[in-house]
């Protein structure tokens, strides 16, 4: 949509982990009365039902650029409404999404949502006060996440919530690089994959028992290191 002095804008609605129960009401809201809804098909499937009114411009990692142009064109041109939705929580390794819409529109306003270290915590029953949380899912930077990963454990101070990077810092792999670093093997952890989802799965164990797992995880995935004593 377009404001009064001409500037150029669009929304980002943050979706949550999955279950489109998981959607707020003003995320909803927004959806309903977009022209235009961009997004990851994956992300789109989620939403759909509630964007009947609008044009879906599905996007993959090969081609979101072009896809993000060609909606913004619709803005600039046609005055149209747009809306770009995201997995999760817009706070939570987002950052890349939304840098591409900012640098082509004049002004964004966020939904933000729920996200699947929310979920996590709710599952597991531990509170964000005593939770240390870290992402890989940044490119840059990676090295000092793992040793912020290291020092905390270490430390045993507050439960850890890691979200790995696919596919290249999964859990088993992670799990048997800070063994090699001197991490306690028989920490407690758990491991969920695809939160919310229909398929959603659950492990639970030690340090050590994750490092030697040869089955492959869902891209979707989340580690939990609980603080010792407390699990």
């Amino acid at each position: 949509m377009t404001t009064t002095d001409n500037r150029t804008r669009a929304t980002i609605v943050a979706v949550g982990p999955g279950d489109n129960g998981f959607l707020t009401l003003k995320g909803r809201q927004t959806i309903e009365e977009a022209d235009l809804v961009a997004g990851f098909e994956t992300v789109l499937n989620v939403i759909r039902p509630f964007a009947t009114k609008a044009e879906l411009c599905s996007m993959a990692y090969r081609d979101q650029e072009e896809v993000l142009d060609y909606a913004v064109n619709k803005v600039i041109n046609e005055g149209k409404s747009l809306v770009v939705c995201a997995w999760g929580d817009l706070n939570v390794s987002a950052k890349e999404l939304l840098d591409r819409v900012r640098k082509r529109v004049d002004q964004v306003d966020l939904v933000p949502g729920i996200s699947s270290v929310q979920i996590a915590m709710a599952r597991t029953g531990i509170s964000l006060e005593h939770t240390v949380f870290v992402t890989l899912h940044t490119r840059a930077g990676t090295e000092t996440a793992l040793d912020e990963l290291l020092h905390y454990l270490k430390e045993g101070q507050r439960n850890v919530i890691l979200l790995p990077r696919p596919y290249d810092l999964m859990p088993a792999g992670i799990t048997a690089g800070i063994l090699s670093k001197g991490v306690d093997g028989n920490q407690q952890m758990t491991v969920f994959q695809r939160l919310t989802h229909e398929d959603e799965q659950r492990w639970d164990g030690t340090i050590n028992e994750c490092a030697v797992i040869t089955s492959e995880f869902s891209d979707l995935s989340l580690m939990v290191f609980h603080k010792p004593d407390t699990h």
